[in-house]
């Protein structure tokens, strides 16, 4: 301990130092100077109060912005350990993910752009699975700055998430109730899908049947299903709920709703295949808009929240460390698709 006090204490002839600057540097030069290694236990808050005679508060607060700069780990009841010995780090975000789907990775693009190189991201992947999460999550507890996480619908959700800290976190995506403080960036998509359909109803009252697309072992919303099956028995909509798409099951006169861009690929390949024109002979509606959606077959209609808006808020989030608790709005846009 006696090398790390010593850095400390050399910061005190350092002009314009705060207390909490002394500290923080001073644990930097040691980890630089390599009288502290990955994996070293710093001092107790105790020890410093008694070597230095600072405030509780400060020593708290100096850990804490190690911790935000991915230097140190905090291990509860343990104390704090270095976990990175890249000092140059200004700040280390741990990004959470369903899986590396294109509107995802608009978001991740715009995600990066908007934090600047000064920012490590490291991305990790659920895929909907609630056991991956929890071993995400317990494995980079401690070791981020900021957590930025898309959550699966799960009544073990709640408990795994909690155990992250509150002013740390963020939650994109979908919106899952937890306790605590914390801040969200988020769709709906109860109200906003039953909105969508209800504007289209005239355009799709001109057809057979609506058939939706629901994979309820998925990551589809089931409050999608909900807004569905409300739509169509209020406007006594013929309809039909199936758990997947058939590669040549299409048939003329009906219209295709899904969530999934896999299903999508293959209903406008059998559309070639039948000759069948979307918007005349069929109908095709989908979720989360992109740029390919709007080039291929002469555009697809879709609806979804601006991802783009999503990360900026979500990059803004992290830089300025200001809470946010915001719904984005679900957009409509018409194509030749319906």
């Amino acid at each position: 301990m006696n090398d790390i006090y010593k850095q400390i204490y050399e910061m005190e002839g350092v002009s314009g130092l705060s207390k909490h600057d002394q500290l923080v540097n001073g644990i930097l030069n040691a980890i630089q100077n390599k009288a502290l290694q990955q994996g070293d236990l710093l001092p107790s808050v105790n020890n410093l109060i008694n070597e230095f005679g600072f405030a509780r508060e400060t020593i708290a607060k100096a850990y804490k912005d190690l911790v935000m700069r991915g230097v140190v780990e905090s291990k509860n009841r343990v104390g704090f350990f270095v976990s990175n010995t890249d000092i140059k780090q200004h700040l280390r975000v741990a990004l959470v993910l369903f899986a590396f789907d294109a509107f995802q990775e608009t978001f991740y693009k715009v995600f990066r752009s908007k934090l600047g190189k000064g920012v490590h991201i490291d991305v990790f992947f659920h895929h909907n699975n609630i056991d991956v999460l929890e071993s995400t999550i317990q494995n980079i507890r401690g070791r981020y700055g900021f957590y930025v996480v898309a959550p699966i619908p799960h009544k073990r959700t709640a408990e795994i998430l909690e155990t992250l800290p509150m002013d740390k976190f963020l939650m994109i995506d979908r919106y899952e109730k937890i306790a605590g403080d914390h801040s969200y960036i988020a769709q709906e998509f109860d109200k906003s899908s039953y909105r969508v359909f209800d504007e289209l109803k005239d355009t799709i009252r001109r057809y057979n049947a609506m058939i939706y697309y629901h994979r309820p072992a998925a990551d589809t919303p089931i409050e999608i299903l909900h807004a569905f099956k409300s739509f169509v028995k209020t406007n006594k909509i013929k309809h039909e709920i199936r758990t997947e798409y058939i590669p040549g099951t299409l048939e003329k006169g009906n219209v295709y709703f899904t969530i999934n861009n896999t299903e999508l690929w293959s209903m406008l390949k059998d559309c070639k295949l039948k000759k069948l024109k979307p918007g005349k002979d069929v109908g095709i509606l989908s979720h989360n808009d992109e740029v390919v959606k709007e080039l291929i077959f002469d555009g697809i209609t879709t609806y979804s929240a601006d991802f783009k808006v999503m990360a900026e808020k979500a990059a803004e989030f992290v830089l300025t460390r200001k809470k946010i608790r915001e719904i984005l709005p679900t957009v409509l846009i018409r194509r030749n698709s319906l």
